[in-house]
């Protein structure tokens, strides 16, 4: 068992308790649902959505660069209500956070890339208030992974030392991040790989 007891839990959203909220495989579904240029949709999302996810520019505006530059024979409610659509609960993992929660009261904080509108249809839909403490999303507080400084952020606002933070991410990288900051990172894999993870920290739920 580690030394320093955890007090505070990250976790990443997309990936981990939900589904993307609007991936590569979202785009493809979306171009063949509405007769999109999949190449062109790809090339202004990767200029627009960094922006998009900074805060620094509303999903509509996203939209504006990415899809209705030119008329389209859709509206844009039916595609912002398909891109919607797109986010699923990742049930086993969503209910075993649940479970750490109730079982150790342990503070647990979301820290996401992700834009303010997509964020917020997330949160409500699947209840995450109703186990998640605080929301540390990108578009809130204008800083992205894999910068440091997101989570510096997480760790001041959870008030809580680095080795008494631990951080589930489905991509290395971000969690390699969390590590040269002293902070303990999990890569999630899978529910059953991340459940024998958090036994040395003396968290175990059955």
């Amino acid at each position: 068992m580690m030394n320093t007891p955890i007090k505070a839990l990250f976790l990443d959203m997309g990936g981990v308790i939900l589904t993307n909220g609007w991936g590569s495989g979202s785009r493809k579904l979306a171009a063949e649902k509405f007769s999109l240029d999949l190449n062109d949709l790809n090339d202004r999302h990767k200029l627009a959505f960094d922006t998009y996810e900074s805060g620094k520019m509303t999903l509509n505006e996203y939209l504006d660069y990415t899809v209705f530059y030119t008329p389209r024979t859709f509206s844009r409610e039916t595609f912002t209500e398909f891109m919607y659509q797109q986010s699923q609960p990742l049930e086993e993992m969503l209910q075993f956070v649940q479970k750490l929660k109730k079982q150790y009261g342990i503070k647990i904080f979301a820290l996401n890339n992700e834009g303010r509108e997509l964020n917020d249809y997330r949160i409500k839909q699947f209840q995450l208030d109703t186990f998640i403490d605080g929301f540390i999303s990108s578009a809130i507080v204008k800083l992205r992974k894999p910068d440091k400084e997101i989570y510096t952020l997480a760790l001041d606002i959870a008030f809580v030392n680095p080795d008494e933070a631990l951080y589930f991410d489905d991509r290395l990288i971000f969690v390699q991040v969390a590590r040269s900051l002293g902070i303990q990172g999990i890569h999630h894999t899978s529910v059953e790989e991340t459940r024998q993870q958090l036994l040395p920290y003396g968290l175990s739920v059955s």
